[in-house]
């Protein structure tokens, strides 16, 4: 579909590989398999991601973080990507703690770069052991990600996915989220608008 390539960038907000890992990544899958997709992948498992502590050396230095953790691979892909997937676990009700500390963090990029997801479509995932645990705060809240730094959150639209891709994992992983066909549904929805904007926004730029 359509001869130019999306540069697609997903995040897996899970320290642990089960769901959203495997939803994330079947993401960019479908994207690939039915768009012009080249494809990037980041999960925050294992990775060394300090807390953003409000310490304002971005803003005065200009220099990026205090840290040097492994959000310089978040912030490289962000900046190269044209369209971006979020996907996060619902704990108690909301993002991750490892999801909400990329999000804060991009504060240092923000700093040096103010436009570096600047007129760029992002989608958002989000995972729950219950089928109505969180997944649309969560989902809300990355869309305020987007919006504050100036990016544009696209949604699934009516009739099976409303703001973005909702999963119910039952609690059993990959295995779980594997089985919630109106899940994926709404997954496949939102990356198909996600796309479809993208490839707009390359056309009219």
């Amino acid at each position: 579909m359509g001869g130019q390539i999306i540069k697609l960038f997903g995040i897996s907000g899970s320290p642990r590989s089960g769901s959203t890992d495997y939803i994330v990544q079947e993401a960019l899958r479908y994207a690939s398999g039915k768009y012009h997709a080249e494809t990037e992948y980041f999960s925050v498992k294992g990775k060394k991601l300090n807390f953003c502590i409000h310490c304002d050396f971005c803003i005065r230095e200009k220099k990026g973080c205090v840290y040097n953790d492994d959000m310089k691979e978040v912030y490289d892909k962000f900046v190269w990507a044209d369209a971006l997937i979020i996907g996060t676990p619902v704990y108690q009700g909301m993002v991750s703690a490892q999801t909400k500390t990329v999000m804060d963090r991009c504060r240092a990029i923000a700093a040096q770069n103010l436009d570096f997801i600047k007129n760029k479509p992002g989608a958002a995932i989000a995972v729950g052991g219950d089928r109505t645990g969180g997944q649309e705060p969560s989902i809300q809240a990355i869309h305020n990600f987007y919006v504050i730094n100036f990016a544009l959150p696209v949604g699934g639209g009516s009739f099976g996915a409303n703001l973005g891709g909702a999963l119910w994992s039952k609690d059993r992983g990959a295995e779980g989220a594997q089985e919630d066909e109106e899940g994926l549904k709404s997954m496949r929805k939102t990356v198909n608008r996600l796309m479809e904007t993208a490839l707009m926004l390359k056309k009219t730029g």
